[in-house]
């Protein structure tokens, strides 16, 4: 089965279903394809949750036995169930980091506390339902908590920041990794992700690869995203240079001794395809740009492996109560698969709206096609063969780009969407590429 996290599986439920599985794929067609590795849940959405942290392991980030224990207690299609093993998961190894025997190896301690956040972050994965359930804001502060004392405990620790955003009217939450002690100029990765994971995650997939090569890295948070829409209750905005610019003009401010303005980087990781990409072209001071999963229209994207057509036709002809109605039908049927469940109560509670017409209208102004012209410097777009949820979109990006464009395609084992699982082969690709186009 070719994967998506988008991708539709799993049992019928009414017409309406069984055209989201005919328009998104569906079990009948799924043996055509197999899967590049183990499953971990017969729940292809849940496959995906947990293969992705397994890649944070190299950097402390998870246990690996811990984690399988976890997916096999897991039952598959049970979102509660995701929830509660985690936590708890999360809560046996918060207790194992505070644990006053332990405190004699401040390393194992560090990424005990890492891992007990990467823990809590998965509890959160399908609390959002409900605006208002309190594991949405409680589960997110222990991450951070956790989070915040592995950091302490790095041989540079990492420092919290708060940049202001004065033209977007919030503040951009961010962390800042030295790559090392000396007051020199480094090579500098600034480090976005797109539609749900966290800058946490950044550090272990990203940061923790760069740091390791001597480049320093930031990591940040925008409206929308998980930091930036608990503490600030922002939904997503397409003009994204308005959370890029403060992190650049923080660098030159605050770190000009420590940052090589000719080796300035973004990174942009799924939907943060189309965010960095939208910041290159209005942010000049960024070098090269590197898009994990190149997007070329997200709202249409989501648009088409969410809306079935019936509901399609409300939204066109703009009668968007029956619209708004139909989606929540369709939340609410029995047997809907974990995905579809998941890209809706995700994507209402990122765009801070219960209104999924309002939601589309909005998702439907993240199109690269409206800036791409402006882009003047090197790109990187990652493809991977088994990530349909973007299919098509990076060869687009990239031909649209002509020859400031690298596109490269992963495959096999790395072809999940942004290489879940598969860090070593990412990264070492991408710093391939920064060294070459860079120096």
């Amino acid at each position: 089965m070719k994967y998506s996290p988008f991708i539709y599986t799993g049992s019928l439920v009414a017409t309406l279903l069984r055209q989201c599985l005919a328009a998104g794929g569906s079990e009948a067609n799924s043996s055509q394809y197999q899967d590049p590795v183990l499953l971990l849940s017969s729940d292809p959405m849940f496959h995906f949750r947990m293969l992705a942290p397994f890649g944070q392991a190299a950097s402390g980030g998870v246990d690996i036995a811990p984690m399988l224990g976890v997916a096999k207690a897991i039952e598959a299609g049970n979102m509660e169930s995701f929830t509660e093993e985690f936590y708890k998961l999360a809560v046996k190894t918060k207790a194992q980091a505070e644990d006053p025997a332990n405190s004699f190896d401040p390393i194992n301690v560090r990424d005990t506390w890492f891992s007990a956040s990467t823990y809590y972050r998965k509890a959160s994965n399908y609390v959002l339902r409900d605006f208002d359930d309190p594991r949405i804001k409680d589960y997110w502060v222990d991450q951070t908590e956790a989070f915040n004392k592995g950091i302490a405990a790095l041989t540079i620790p990492g420092e919290r920041l708060l940049i202001p955003a004065p033209e977007g009217n919030f503040t951009v939450e961010a962390v800042w990794y030295a790559a090392s002690h000396e007051q020199v100029k480094a090579p500098t990765l600034i480090v976005g992700n797109g539609f749900d994971a966290a800058q946490e995650d950044s550090y272990h997939v990203y940061c923790g690869p760069a740091l390791a090569r001597g480049w320093n890295c930031i990591t940040y948070e925008g409206p929308g995203q998980p930091t930036v829409r608990r503490n600030q209750n922002i939904g997503f905005i397409p003009n994204w240079e308005l959370a890029v610019t403060p992190v650049v003009d923080w660098l030159m401010q605050e770190k000009a001794h420590r940052v090589d303005t000719e080796k300035l980087a973004l990174l942009g990781n799924s939907l943060g395809g189309y965010l960095a990409a939208r910041a290159t072209a209005f942010e000049p001071r960024i070098k090269a740009a590197l898009l994990v999963g190149g997007i070329w229209n997200f709202g249409s994207t989501l648009f088409n492996t969410m809306v079935p057509e019936p509901l399609a036709a409300s939204f066109e002809t703009g009668d968007y109560e029956a619209f708004d109605e139909g989606i929540y039908e369709l939340r609410n049927s029995t047997g809907i698969p974990t995905s579809l469940a998941w890209a809706i109560d995700q994507a209402l509670w990122a765009f801070n709206t219960r209104s999924p017409a309002e939601m589309f209208n909005k998702a439907l102004e993240f199109k690269v096609e409206d800036f791409i012209e402006k882009i003047k410097v090197p790109v990187f777009v990652g493809d991977g063969e088994f990530d349909v949820s973007v299919a098509g979109q990076p060869e687009k990006v990239a031909q649209a780009l002509g020859d400031k464009a690298t596109l490269h395609k992963f495959m096999g084992v790395a072809g999940y969407h942004v290489q879940a699982g598969a860090g070593q082969e990412l990264t070492r690709t991408l710093f391939a590429w920064l060294n070459k186009t860079l120096g």
